[in-house]
């Protein structure tokens, strides 16, 4: 309230401008007028800005009175109003980086009070400090200038109130002279805060690695200090030179969300000097050199020269594909292909609207044999035909028992469902007729084929990686697929989950439950299991955990249930790369006979990766359940670090040799109790292609 007030008694003063000059000016002067000026804000806009809509001219009013409320809570150092108006409105509404009528913006005020916590939050915002004040001198000078004009007022008003009469016009000068004096106090606590603040101490933690091979990131926090004034930007210096002189170049950060800085465009095998420094309203503190105080950017892979494993593999498969099909298109099999009609490729809503007619072949009971089934859902609705039924067609009537080969063999298939109709004309039933095992292939793919058709969409998703099988003999092969995009049908509807197994009538015994029924009763576990193998881990270095488990006809390998497509790992650090001087190190360590190899020197890239893996290795170990004395014998994997596009990539620690993969009935000591699955191997890879 004395803040309106005072804003309203600086229009009233006859030494001021006569006026302001440009529409900007005049928001400067109007955001510090009082309550009443602000009140009648829609009322001066309506004289300058004719012809716009009465809602257009309400929205600038409230922007209007929400720069001037966070200009007020930041004078009377409301944390809780300035993060509640920084989330209510953009900067740009808030005119954030906009000087007051006292050439003051909300960053000065709060950093030149001391507050910290305030200053933070504008700064997270987006924040500036006024450009008004070009040097510490013309600072000083300002606020002295708003201290001596403020105690002119109050020393007039209170004479004026000390000689005049008691009446109205007093009493609003009462009120006046108190709003200056809080005034003056504030301008008095801006001034003291100025003069007492010194530059800022060094910036903390200051941490430099290789990014790339010809990049460096350095990493640092704000000083540890908190004597002097609040910290608004930084600066990054790097040179070939421990000196500096010359130096290469320099970055100023002042956005201060994340600190940290990428140089890059620099040269592979040179070494870099870094430096960082942090900026207040006194100006630069001294310089922080990095720890270690130099890198040589470079790749793990310029060690002995090797170039990417994935390099080529995609086209190359591309390219041999084209092959297959290139000596296909002119066999006799192929010959409907090319006058197929089109009619198959239906969109996804009209299809859909014709999703289990009469006439369909989705099946509602199961007879002894293998099934292939497709779950569509959406957040907690699945997608169920007119019978309440999940979708179900049936592969073969006489197979009764699934070989895991022929499981893997469509897990890969579906990588192509766009193919399906070409891979079918192959497998004639006329080739596969020699075949058992290419006739159980041939009635998938015919299936598959089916399934599309009377859905009318080809990407059935994805193969969850165990088939549901019963006493009966029935296998069911199970496909899952999210549907993100808001759709409403005519003759299919989504059913809630909950409803649906509340609803279903079972024909089977809860001692020995039907493939279905199986289904059914475990769906949200498998919609869980498709959600979680989507998820993607964040940019950074990982280490992970390998270990396998062989079977008569598989090999399996662990898993966390909740991110069941990447191994048992935890996060090294966010930097992915590891430079040749780590790879080194790490060859050097692998070639040790003695368990612990010496540590490396300190201030060194070495020396922070061996610290790293050290912390790393004890998480690991706790995590997958491990004493840390019986991972001893542990390995690193030192013939690559394993590459995720570039972003995610992993170093593996393995089991002594001949417990890497547990053979049946062997006893594995090294396996986790809870928490964790196994996949197939071949499911696992697919998994971790997607």
């Amino acid at each position: 309230k004395m803040t309106q007030q005072m804003r309203d008694l600086q229009l009233a003063q006859a030494r001021k401008p006569p006026g302001p000059s440009s529409p900007n000016a005049a928001k400067r002067l109007y955001r510090n007028l009082s309550g009443k000026f602000r009140v009648n804000y829609t009322s001066f806009d309506e004289g300058s800005l004719a012809g716009r809509g009465e809602k257009e001219k309400l929205r600038k009013s409230y922007l209007f009175h929400g720069n001037a409320a966070l200009f007020e809570a930041v004078e009377l150092q409301d944390l809780d109003r300035v993060q509640e108006l920084l989330k209510q409105y953009s900067p740009e509404e808030l005119d954030l980086n906009t000087p007051n009528s006292e050439g003051l913006l909300p960053l000065d005020i709060s950093i030149m009070t001391n507050n910290a916590p305030i200053a933070r939050a504008l700064l997270q915002a987006g924040a500036k400090e006024s450009p008004h004040f070009v040097s510490l001198e013309s600072r000083s000078l300002h606020l002295s200038t708003l201290v001596r004009e403020a105690e002119q007022r109050v020393n007039e008003l209170t004479a004026q109130v000390v000689n005049e009469a008691p009446n109205t016009d007093c009493s609003e000068k009462e009120k006046q002279l108190k709003a200056w004096e809080w005034r003056y106090r504030l301008y008095k606590r801006m001034k003291a805060g100025f003069e007492h603040a010194r530059v800022p101490d060094a910036p903390a933690n200051v941490h430099l690695s290789v990014a790339s091979s010809s990049s460096v990131q350095v990493t640092f926090w704000e000083p540890l200090s908190v004597n002097s004034a609040v910290v608004t930007k930084y600066k990054v210096e790097w040179s070939c030179s421990p000196t500096f002189s010359p130096p290469l170049g320099e970055a100023v950060i002042d956005k201060l969300k994340n600190l940290h800085f990428t140089i890059r465009g620099l040269v592979s095998g040179t070494a870099y000097y870094v430096q960082v420094s942090a900026y207040n309203m006194k100006g630069w503190g001294p310089p922080q050199a990095s720890v270690p105080p130099f890198a040589i950017p470079s790749n793990w892979r310029e060690y002995d020269g090797r170039a990417p494993r994935r390099r080529g593999q995609a086209e190359a498969l591309d390219h041999l594909l084209g092959q297959v099909k290139t000596v296909h298109q002119h066999c006799i099999c192929h010959e409907p292909c090319k006058n197929q009609p089109q009619s198959r490729k239906h969109s996804v809503s009209k299809s859909l609207k014709h999703l289990f007619h009469p006439g369909s072949k989705f099946l509602k009971t199961l007879k002894r044999g293998l099934y292939l089934t497709a779950i569509f859902y959406k957040d907690d609705n699945i997608l169920v035909t007119h019978e309440d039924q999940i979708p179900v067609v049936e592969i073969d009537d006489t197979y009764s028992c699934l070989l895991m080969q022929d499981f893997l063999w469509f897990t890969k298939v579906s990588c192509m469902w766009d193919e399906i109709l070409w891979l079918r004309q192959c497998v004639t039933a006329s080739q596969s007729s020699c075949s058992c095992i290419l006739q159980t292939r041939f009635k998938m793919l015919l299936a598959i084929s089916q399934m599309q058709g009377l859905l009318g969409i080809q990407d059935l998703g994805q193969v969850f990686f165990e088939p549901v099988k019963d006493k009966q003999g029935n296998i069911l092969i199970v496909t899952l697929k999210e549907v993100k995009t808001n759709q409403t049908f005519e003759s299919v509807r989504w059913v809630p989950i909950c409803k649906l197994q509340t609803s279903r009538k079972s024909v089977s015994s809860p001692e020995e439950p039907t493939a279905l029924d199986t289904l059914l009763i475990s769906v949200q576990d498998k919609l869980a299991y498709h959600q979680r193998s989507s998820h993607a881990l964040s940019p950074g270095l990982y280490l992970g955990y390998l270990k396998l488990c062989s079977a008569v006809d598989q090999i399996r390998v662990l898993v966390p249930e909740q991110l069941p497509n990447i191994l048992c790992h935890v996060k090294i650090r966010s930097n992915p790369n590891i430079s040749r001087e780590e790879w080194e190190w790490l060859q050097k360590m692998a070639s040790v006979e003695e368990p612990v190899p010496a540590e490396p020197e300190a201030e060194t890239t070495q020396n922070h990766l061996f610290q790293e893996l050290q912390v790393a290795i004890k998480e690991l170990m706790t995590l997958v359940n491990i004493p840390l004395q019986e991972a001893k014998d542990f390995r690193l994997y030192s013939q690559e670090v394993l590459d995720f596009g570039g972003q995610v990539s992993f170093l593996l620690l393995l089991p002594p040799s001949d417990d890497v993969c547990t053979a049946p009935g062997q006893n594995n000591p090294y396996t986790p109790c809870s928490g964790f699955l196994t996949l197939p191997l071949q499911i696992f890879e697919l998994g971790e292609e997607g």
